[in-house]
C-alpha cells in the first residue's frame, strides 16, 4: 500500500474562509481559466512554460492570468503528497464523530478542536448518522486513540460517540475534483 498525505503549505493568514472567498474579487472564468484551474489543481508544480503551452497561451499572458485566479482565492491552497509509507510507519482512518447536540455553538466547539489536532488532516460535516468525519494519520493504532479519547473525555465538546474505519488499502487517492464532469459558474 503507497498511502501518500497532503501536506498543506497554508498559513492561518493565507485560508480563506467560504464567506471571505465570496468576497474577493471575481475573474471570469472562461474556457482558458477554466483549463489552467483543471490542470493547476491536479499538478501544483506544472511550471508556467508548460502551463502556457497546455492552455495555448503566452507565458506572459498564462502567468498574468494564474496570478489573477490566486488573487481572487480561487486557488485555495498549493500542497505536494508525500509516499508515507517510504519515510515513517503510520495508520490512516476515517474517524466519525456524532455530537450529543448539534447545534451551531456545539459544532463550533467541536470544530475550534478538530483543527487544533494535527492528527486530524480534514474534518467535514455530514448529514445522517454521524455529524462530523475526518481523515486521520497517526503513529499507529494506539496514538490515533489516544488522540480519540482525549477528544471524547473533553466535556466541553458533548462527543456521544467515535466510530474509527481504519484504511486497510486504498483503491484510488482524492487526485482534485472532477471539474470536466460538472457545471461551471458563470
Amino acid at each position: 500500500m503507497a498511502d501518500t498525505v497532503r501536506i498543506e503549505e497554508v498559513g492561518v493568514d493565507d485560508k480563506m474562509t467560504t464567506a471571505s472567498r465570496r468576497l474577493a474579487k471575481t475573474v471570469k472564468i472562461d474556457a482558458i481559466n477554466r483549463k489552467i484551474l483543471t490542470i493547476v489543481q491536479a499538478q501544483s508544480d506544472i511550471s508556467n512554460a508548460e502551463l502556457a503551452d497546455r492552455v495555448g497561451l503566452s507565458p506572459a499572458a498564462c502567468s498574468q492570468r494564474t496570478n489573477a485566479l490566486k488573487d481572487a482565492g480561487y486557488f485555495i491552497s498549493f500542497h505536494a503528497e508525500i509516499d508515507l509509507d517510504r519515510i515513517c510507519e503510520h495508520v490512516v482512518a476515517y474517524v466519525e464523530f456524532k455530537l450529543e447536540k448539534n447545534d451551531p455553538a456545539a459544532r463550533a466547539r467541536f470544530a475550534a478542536a478538530i483543527e487544533k489536532i494535527p492528527e486530524f488532516m480534514d474534518c467535514l460535516r455530514l448529514s445522517g448518522e454521524f455529524d462530523f468525519i475526518s481523515f486521520t494519520c497517526a503513529a499507529n493504532v494506539a496514538a490515533l486513540t489516544e488522540v480519540c479519547d482525549s477528544l471524547q473525555q473533553d466535556d466541553t465538546l458533548g462527543i456521544a460517540r467515535i466510530n474509527t474505519r481504519f484504511i486497510l488499502d486504498r483503491a484510488k487517492w482524492y487526485l482534485g475534483y472532477p471539474v470536466s464532469k460538472l457545471r461551471w459558474l458563470e
